[in-house]
């Protein structure tokens, strides 16, 4: 073979990015190495994959094009023979590669992770967070083998286990007046500027909720980041939903915020684990569903307070 796979890999992570500095940053390489590792590709091939544009990046030629589409075939391929290679063996290993939903990552995915980690010292897991169409992308194209998510608009294709449900809580700054209800109906807080975590898929749910109590919400501002969500709140621009809740009651500012069930029975998220049906399940993914059984319950969620009885 006159390339080698991390070639490939620089070349695709080139390619996709336009930018030889971002293909090093995504491998954790540095740019002379991806540089040169490109050169040496076109010339063992006898090709020219791209056009050198001066302080503009990269552009692939139509050749490199071509070529992108079948490197990106040939390393799927060595992927799911290095997982197949490691289902056979009796022990589990190998790289895990696990999306997690980018509102659940920062809550659940470490502790969880770092105990099936220690359980299993021989696996390394991959954790990438996406909103919910990069995961169920990342699924389909194989880039993952199971994702830890909600059952957001899953396809047929998906199969999704379901292990706890997740009730919708109102956002509040402490200073609040509602702060100290019990509960919050969708219709107190209509008129309230509504503060909307806009991501694909979630924002619908969001929205669902307000049309199924029969409300239209006032939005505000929106962002696709939870924690900017979370310290907007805390500084009084208005509140939000939401239904992933960490243990502690403050926003990355330090001010105080405080989660208020909503009334009215609204439809919870169901938190579980995803994953394309159909597809053979390595001993290393078979594990970490049972570790994911054995951790998320609907007595608790790790990294969440307990739910409110």
């Amino acid at each position: 073979m006159r390339f080698s796979f991390r070639q490939l890999e620089y070349f695709v992570a080139a390619g996709e990015t336009g930018s030889v500095t971002r293909a090093a940053q995504g491998s954790h390489s540095s740019q002379p190495t991806v540089s040169a590792a490109i050169a040496k590709l076109e010339a063992s091939l006898g090709v020219q994959l791209f056009v050198r544009h001066h302080a503009q990046g990269l552009s692939l030629t139509p050749e490199g094009r071509r070529f992108l589409g079948e490197a990106k075939a040939l390393l799927r391929h060595a992927s799911d023979v290095q997982r197949f290679a490691t289902a056979l063996t009796d022990e589990v290993g190998g790289t895990l590669d696990l999306g997690c939903l980018v509102t659940l990552a920062p809550l659940v995915a470490p502790s969880l992770v770092r105990r099936f980690q220690s359980a299993n010292p021989r696996v390394q897991v991959e954790l990438v967070e996406s909103h919910q169409d990069g995961l169920l992308e990342r699924l389909r194209t194989g880039l993952s083998s199971v994702a830890l998510t909600y059952d957001l608009q899953l396809p047929a294709e998906v199969e999704f286990e379901p292990m706890a449900q997740l009730p919708p809580h109102a956002l509040l700054a402490a200073g609040h007046r509602l702060a100290l209800r019990k509960s919050i109906a969708l219709s107190e807080l209509a008129r309230e500027p509504h503060l909307l975590l806009d991501l694909p898929l979630s924002r619908e749910y969001f929205m669902q909720l307000f049309g199924d109590a029969g409300v239209e919400p006032n939005v505000a501002m929106r962002s696709e980041h939870p924690e900017t969500i979370r310290t907007l709140v805390a500084n009084g621009f208005g509140y939000a939903i939401v239904n992933a809740l960490p243990r502690t009651g403050t926003a990355l500012d330090g001010s105080p915020v405080v989660a208020v069930p909503l009334r009215g029975d609204p439809r919870p998220m169901r938190l579980g684990l995803a994953a394309m049906r159909g597809i053979r399940e390595t001993r290393t993914v078979h594990a970490f569903k049972q570790h994911c059984r054995d951790s998320i319950t609907p007595a608790g969620v790790p990294g969440m307070p307990p739910p409110q009885e």
